[in-house]
């Protein structure tokens, strides 16, 4: 038979294969489903490297394992490409991002159809698609008709190069999430998703998913869910009541001062005039400051307003006080500060010489703030009680005297919708000066985005769009009056909030999707991408979701019933890939170099899946080496024409028995790296046999690699095998032959090693005890001291202590 040269074979099968359509998903199957689902690139212009093709690379052998187990699998794969992105490489190359994003898509498939890939094709997605992005509209515009989707007009995250607004979960350290550039703050007219609405459901059903734990506890403690009393304070002289959340209203008659948000409305009008200046310097000052800033371990500063509250439980009169620690999002964007239970007050009210009133026993306050629990004192009525009982009997005080209630709090807010681009999904909405906002009718959608010959942002808080006349004069849909439409653009997260979805029915323009087709595949079972989505999409897809469930386009209640995280791979030497750095390894060289079974098998191989490994050429070598060894092996046995004879090595039917097992629950278990190594430990021992070794065993070792190694493994199936050996049954395994006749045990002694000794597989504890005392190497350990305890391990290992 001819050498090994990948490249002779890859092209000629990923032809057949695609030509075949073997990797089409039926909708109207009897075979059980089963959808596999790769979180879809953002199509960048450099392509993808090998460290995006790592999860690719699992969800394939997935598939291509689940497909030979007898499922319906659905592995479609499509491109995020709406977005900052692909508008900021348009920017920098100086090209429309329509033609850029296409470009990169063209590359990045190829990319993926080199290393062999078994997506469906046919059922291919681009978000920037107006066939898509129609029904993007549509969720929206049943967000807006539900109430869900509002304007406002608040002060926002702001990013000064990328030049738009961010949400919340786009800001990481005070920096923006896409380029790293310190964000400010900026006032202005905004639409926002009531995912608040939600917020316990999102909480509660994370219960039912199969996720990583930690990528729940991070949605957990950004919905932030915690109890506590809305308390009203009035403020003296004034009739506006100024409220407060608390999670400890057992502390109430400790509150000494007020603190409000810089942001706060109350501002601006409770200020006394010889306040005014100090406090609107101050303001301006904290404005300019990210949330992180506001909150991180430093210095505490604030400013008095000049104006009292009236503490609701003692009618005392407290100072009211600005400081930028408090924050307009989280809670009502005011607190009571209690310094003598609380670490940030406490140092705030020592700095400023205000009162510090001990309320709950346990500590020495003049010191450090007590925070922990105890029982109340200098409260009144409620002196003597604990504070887990006090905190119920002093929130029905307030609910009864109509001072505050029982409410729950998060530190989830809306979701920032809008963003000042041109490259996104236009909003069907209609701004009418007789009608006021106006969704757009169904049967006008998709509202295209227009064609420009500048897209770049103008930093002026408007988008691109609102400078095009022809796009912006419209009629409105009530009145059929002059209007304007909105110029705003969606965010990059509204493509990827549903596209799991519309791979179940890409050509469907009368609906979103098929009921039947959804109840069929939704949701998906094996989700698999980077951690770094552990909030943004994650959340936002689930949110998405169950508005959808809610409205009776999906049946299910969560999207996503599986989710596996990819750890990253790193450059040479475990330093992180970059384009600055020079060290970033496409996966066309490898396959040029190599052949795409090696990428694959190597990219699995490296180490656990869920881990960040460093990538390591030589062991890309090693790999490469192990397919020319399978090569050898099989074409061997093939042109020897060996028949399964009486000489059979019993060894070698076990092992691939083995090798059956182990690979199938490894591939369920993601630990493709050991069912690697145990395919390479067969191989030596195939090598190694001195019996013939029968075809009936290379088959199915064939079949075994075959969803990691599938170019190769579909060469030589067509010399030992009928058909396509992706189209094969996936081996079944004989339980009785997996049993060892004999193993191979150690004997120790105070858990070191003296000596080793064969047994019968399944021998008893005292049989085995026997044995090892009638070695000569262990009798001279125990001849002259006491056996304390014999402990023995069935068919690993027996250790005996001695004093």
């Amino acid at each position: 038979m001819k050498k090994y040269v990948p490249r002779n074979i890859e092209e000629k099968w990923q032809e057949k294969w695609e030509k075949d359509r073997i990797y089409k998903a039926s909708d109207t199957s009897k075979k059980p489903k089963y959808y596999c689902l790769d979180m879809f690139p953002y199509p960048s212009g450099d392509g993808l490297h090998v460290g995006h093709f790592k999860g690719y690379c699992a969800t394939d052998v997935i598939s291509r394992y689940l497909r030979m187990k007898g499922f319906n699998v659905l592995h479609p794969m499509g491109w995020d490409a709406f977005g900052l992105p692909a508008e900021n490489y348009a920017i920098k190359t100086g090209v429309h991002p329509q033609i850029t994003t296409q470009k990169a898509i063209s590359k990045i498939k190829k990319q993926m159809q080199m290393a062999g890939f078994s997506y469906d094709w046919s059922r291919e997605i681009n978000t920037t698609d107006p066939d898509y992005y129609k029904w993007t509209q549509w969720i929206f515009l049943k967000m807006f008709e539900k109430g869900l989707a509002y304007e406002v007009e608040a002060p926002i995250n702001w990013c000064p190069s990328c030049k738009t607004g961010l949400a919340n979960e786009e800001v990481v350290a005070g920096r923006c999430e896409r380029c790293g550039t310190k964000v400010t703050k900026k006032n202005l007219r905004q639409w926002a998703l009531r995912i608040t609405k939600y917020a316990d459901l999102l909480l509660e059903d994370l219960k039912d998913l199969d996720w990583p734990q930690f990528i729940k506890l991070m949605q957990e403690n950004w919905i932030g869910r915690s109890e506590g009393a809305e308390v009203d304070f009035k403020v003296k002289n004034y009739k506006d009541i100024l409220q407060v959340f608390t999670t400890r209203p057992d502390t109430l008659f400790g509150a000494t001062f007020m603190v409000l948000a810089p942001e706060h409305e109350l501002v601006s009008k409770i200020v006394t005039h010889e306040q005014k200046k100090e406090v609107s310097e101050y303001v301006k000052k904290a404005l300019e400051m990210s949330d992180l800033e506001r909150t991180e371990e430093k210095v505490k500063t604030g400013v008095f307003t000049g104006a009292y509250a009236v503490n609701s439980v003692n009618g005392k009169d407290i100072p009211i006080w600005v400081a930028d620690y408090v924050l307009s999002n989280y809670g009502t964007g005011a607190i009571m500060a209690v310094p003598a239970h609380d670490g940030r007050d406490w140092e705030f009210a020592k700095k400023y010489n205000l009162a510090i009133i001990e309320v709950i026993s346990g500590g020495e306050i003049e010191k450090e703030p007590y925070v922990g629990e105890g029982k109340l004192v200098n409260s009144d009525q409620f002196s003597g009680l604990h504070s887990k009982e006090a905190i119920a009997k002093v929130t029905d005080w307030l609910q009864k005297k109509g001072l505050g209630k029982k409410t729950v709090n998060y530190k989830l807010r809306d979701w920032l919708f809008s963003r000042q681009r041109y490259w996104g999904e236009p909003i069907p909405i209609v701004h009418c000066p007789e009608c006021g906002v106006q969704a757009v009718d169904e049967k006008d959608l998709p509202i295209k985005l227009p064609e420009v010959k500048k897209y770049e942002p103008t930093g002026t808080g408007e988008s691109p769009l609102a400078s095009i006349p022809e796009f912006v004069n419209t009629k409105c849909p009530k009145c059929d009056g002059p209007a304007k439409r909105e110029t705003n653009t969606m965010p990059q997260w509204a493509g990827s909030c549903w596209y799991y979805l519309r791979y179940c029915d890409t050509k469907n323009n009368s609906r979103i999707i098929d009921q039947e087709k959804e109840k069929y595949w939704i949701p998906v079972d094996w989700y698999v991408g980077g951690a770094e989505h552990a909030v943004l999409h994650l959340l936002y897809a689930r949110f998405w979701h169950k508005f959808l469930f809610d409205i009776g386009v999906v049946s299910s209640k969560e999207p996503f019933l599986k989710l596996r995280n990819v750890g990253l791979v790193l450059g040479e030497g475990g330093i992180k890939m970059s384009k600055s750095r020079g060290n970033v390894i496409a996966p066309d060289e490898i396959i040029e170099k190599y052949g795409a079974d090696t990428l694959r098998l190597y990219e699995l191989f490296m180490g656990p899946f869920d881990q960040s490994i460093a990538w390591d050429s030589k062991s890309v070598e090693g790999v490469n080496r192990f397919l020319y060894r399978v090569w050898d092996l099989v074409t061997k046995v093939i042109s020897d024409k060996k028949q399964e004879t009486s000489k059979t090595d019993l060894k070698l039917e076990r092992l691939i028995n083995q090798l059956i097992k182990k690979v199938g629950d490894d591939i369920e278990e993601m630990k493709f790296n050991t069912a690697i190594a145990k395919m390479m430990e067969f191989l030596n021992e195939a090598q190694g046999s001195k019996h013939e070794i029968p075809v009936s065993v290379i088959k199915l070792f064939v079949q075994i690699l075959a969803p990691f190694a599938p170019h190769i493994v579909e060469e030589l199936w067509q010399e030992i095998g009928k058909g396509l050996v992706h189209q094969t049954t996936w081996p079944t395994y004989d339980k009785k032959i997996l049993i060892e006749d004999v193993v191979v045990i150690p004997v120790q002694i105070n858990g070191r090693v003296r000596d080793q000794m064969t047994i019968n597989f399944g021998t008893n504890e005292e049989e085995i005890a026997k044995k090892a005392k009638e070695s000569e190497r262990i009798k001279k350990y125990l001849s002259n001291n006491k056996i304390i305890k014999t402990i023995v391990v069935p068919n690993k290992l027996i250790n005996f202590v001695i004093k």
